[in-house]
């Protein structure tokens, strides 16, 4: 529409202090000619832009020009910088777009900021903002989605949940969903998630207020101990994984962790993940379970 265009001009324009007609139709995906009929738009309309022809020409506004801003206070202006910066970082759609809005508004500099954010992984991050599109659809409108699920014990199962909330947590997105099939609310980490789609299913359910992603941890008695000696190599690693309370520092600089896991596949998967540079000193059954992964990773080599 010609009005969101405008606007999106005016934006830019408040954005860059010089910019052609040329890079105007690129970003907007239109002709120059198209750009020069909304310029003359613009400009009958109040808005000062100049035109200055030859190199290093292009468009303008008047110098000092900006629109309204004095609702917010310049710490205001940076702060809601900065969480637009942090959301733009976490991958979310479109987020980029409102920066460039917001900065123009504001006559922020972006180019000058001194923090960087950066909580993508390598690789392609375009099949999980497509997820966060749909799954902010239908949160929002309220419709019963569906999706196949890797869990962490490696399983594929078909999922039918009421979406209720979308959190970033711990450099990744999850979804937090009721689930059909347990009855209860769960927490879906977005990359596992394949094949999603909205059903015309509607539901009225909403999150409690009191609902923690990170539940308090609580000691469960028949979950086995583990004893695990961690190299001082990675003590950064082993600080960057567990709370400072569960570790303890030996005589030789070995690292002591006492926690509690699961006899699980994800358990012996996460502790080989340390290589070389960790021991389970307890329960044996662990230590000996660990022992047999590692002589068939050998017999791979």
């Amino acid at each position: 529409m010609q009005i969101d265009r405008l606007i999106q001009i005016v934006f830019l324009l408040l954005r860059h202090e010089n910019i052609t007609a040329k890079q105007l139709a690129k970003e907007l995906c239109v002709s120059t000619r198209t750009i020069y009929r909304d310029i003359n738009i613009l400009s009958i309309a109040g808005i000062p832009i100049t035109s200055q022809k030859g190199y290093g020409g292009g468009l303008s506004l008047l110098q000092g020009f900006s629109l309204d801003k004095s609702y917010f206070t310049q710490e205001e202006q940076k702060n809601i910088i900065q969480a637009l910066q942090i959301l733009k970082s976490s991958n979310y759609p479109n987020a980029d777009k409102s920066l460039n809005k917001i900065a123009g508004l504001f006559s922020h500099n972006l180019q000058s900021e001194w923090l960087e954010i950066d909580f993508s992984y390598w690789g392609s991050p375009e099949k999980e903002r497509n997820n966060i599109t749909v799954l902010e659809r239908a949160i929002i409108n309220k419709y019963v989605i569906t999706f196949i699920y890797f869990n962490a014990e490696l399983t594929i199962t078909n999922q039918i949940v009421e979406p209720l909330k979308l959190v970033f947590k711990s450099h990744a997105w999850y979804l937090v969903a009721y689930s059909k099939h347990k009855n209860d609310i769960r927490t879906f980490k977005m990359s596992r998630i394949r094949e999603l789609q909205i059903t015309d299913q509607l539901f009225d359910r909403e999150l409690p207020k009191d609902f923690s992603i990170t539940p308090a941890y609580k000691e469960e008695y028949n979950t086995p101990v583990f004893v695990l000696h961690f190299s001082e190599k990675i003590a950064y690693k082993v600080y960057d994984e567990f709370q400072e309370k569960y570790i303890k520092k030996l005589d030789d600089g070995t690292l002591e962790v006492t926690f509690r896991y699961q006899f699980s596949d994800w358990t012996f998967l996460y502790l080989l993940s340390f290589g070389e540079y960790v021991e389970i000193i307890e329960p044996i059954e662990a230590r000996n379970i660990l022992k047999e992964k590692a002589k068939r990773i050998s017999a791979m080599y």
